[in-house]
Formats: C-alpha cells, structure tokens, sequence
C-alpha cells in the first residue's frame, strides 16, 4: 500500500454537531420539529438532498424548501463544532512524512469540503481535496476515486480507501482499492462489516502502510 484516500465526515472529522444544527435551524425556519444527533446520524453519508429527505420522513413536499434552507444554513456556519477526531491531526503529518501521498474524497460539496479542510487541515499537502461536484457521481461510485488515484499516480489496488460508512465500502471495492472501516466515525462496527482492515485509533493505518506511529 503506497497512498490514502480519506473520506472526511465521520472519518477525518466529526461534523455531526454543526449538521444537526444547520438542520435544525431549516427545521425551525419551516416550522418542524428538530431532529436530535442521533437522528441525524442515521441518515448522514449521502449527500444533503438524501440527509434531508431521509429526516422528513413523508413530508416529501418540503424537500426543495427544507434542502435551500439547510445548505444556507449549514454554509453560514460550517466549521463551528466541527474537529479533527482524536489523533487524526498526527495522522496526515506522519503520512506526509513518509512521502506518502493522500487525498480527500467526501459527498459533501465540494466547496464546503474544501473549506472543512482547509479549516482544519490548511497545513497539510493532500494531493488533491474533492467533494461533490455536479459532474461526477456521488459515492459509491468510483469515479471520483479512480480520478484521485490517477492524481495519486498510484494503481488502485496500491492505495488504501479510508471510511466508516457503507458507502466508503462499496466505493473503495468498486474503485479496486482497498477497503478500511474505522471504528471511531458515526456509524455502528455492523455496518462496517466486509471491510479489509478495521482499525480503531489513526495509527493503525500506518501500520497497514508498513509501519508503526
């Protein structure tokens, strides 16, 4: 294994609190009651539109309204709770120290992506950030994560495909990387099951790439 590629919530940060917010808040604007964090989790990974249409349930008809709302809301304050996870700062400096080369692949779009980033991570060189773009297929599709291994200049099978979701599976199996599950992001261990590697602290990754901390 010779590069990475992170997805970001839930992998690299937690977000959860900041999305929980900006949901409430486009609730409120609608009049609707606000879903607490645990609710929210269960239906973050997927891009706003599913995050928003999963927490209205049948009130489909506000889907338009309640996802203009969100994204102005979460856009207004997007890196105010959120943080890097416990010793995930260490991770990308003792990767960069290695020469080995890592990007960022996330559903969230791509501008706010690389805001996250850059807000949390400006100091470190990711070979490229990428978010969600209206011309490329979300996750679990791979060809966003095919495009960064091409900028990796690594063969897919090389590069280590990072996530705690079920989507972060399919797309690293999709793209022919290979798969780590970690146990620290939103979702349950079960949905991390098929995954090649578990890990439970960052530091486990660099022992996939061949080495300790």
């Amino acid at each position: 294994m010779r590069g990475v590629i992170f997805d970001l919530d839930g992998t690299l940060v937690d977000s959860l609190d900041d999305i929980t917010a900006a949901l409430a808040r486009a609730f409120g604007e609608l009049g609707l009651e606000a879903l607490d964090r645990a609710a929210v989790e269960r239906h973050v990974g997927h891009g706003a539109r599913m995050l928003v249409r999963g927490a209205l349930g049948d009130r489909a008809h506000l889907e338009e309204e309640a996802l203009e709302r969100f994204r102005a809301a979460y856009d207004d304050a997007l890196v105010v709770h959120t943080r890097a996870f416990e010793g995930v700062h260490a991770l990308p400096d003792a990767l960069a120290a290695r020469s080995t080369p890592t990007a960022v692949l996330s559903n969230k779009p791509h501008p706010m992506t690389r805001r996250v980033v850059q807000a949390l991570f400006g100091h470190h060189p990711f070979v490229e950030v990428l978010g969600q773009r209206p011309s490329v297929r979300r996750k679990p599709d791979p060809a966003a994560a095919l495009e960064l291994a091409e900028r990796l200049a690594l063969p897919p099978a090389e590069i280590l495909f990072v996530g705690d979701t079920r989507v972060d599976l399919r797309t690293a199996r999709a793209a022919g990387m290979v798969a780590v599950g970690v146990r620290w992001g939103m979702r349950r261990p079960a949905e991390l099951a098929g995954a090649d590697h578990l890990v439970s602290h960052p530091e486990d990754i660099l022992a996939l790439l061949g080495g300790g901390a």
